[in-house]
């Protein structure tokens, strides 16, 4: 896993957000998303440089919205935000949550 994720696991991985179980690298078809919750229907996606190429973009949005024909929210951070905003991203994640 690269660090941004290892990071964000070590916060989500035994129920420690709120209660909630997320799983991580959950095959949904042919996609990989990064974390999910169950329960909530939410995924949560680290963006690391390979996706703001334009086949990356391209890449994002289709799985984004293949995934979401399911009924699941998808939330995204940047590795930056990982490393310089940890409290902030674990707050819009909680908020999501509770929604």
């Amino acid at each position: 896993m690269p660090e941004a994720e290892i990071i964000l696991w070590s916060k989500l991985k035994g129920k420690q957000l709120g209660g909630y179980k997320f799983r991580r690298q959950v095959s949904v078809g042919r996609f990989v998303i990064d974390f999910y919750c169950p329960s909530k229907k939410i995924a949560v996606e680290i963006d690391g440089d390979s996706h703001f190429t334009n086949d990356g973009l391209r890449k994002d949005v289709e799985r984004q919205q293949w995934v979401e024909q399911f009924g699941v929210r998808f939330l995204r951070f940047t590795n930056d935000e990982i490393r310089r905003n940890l409290d902030g991203v674990l707050l819009a994640i909680e908020q999501a949550l509770t929604e």
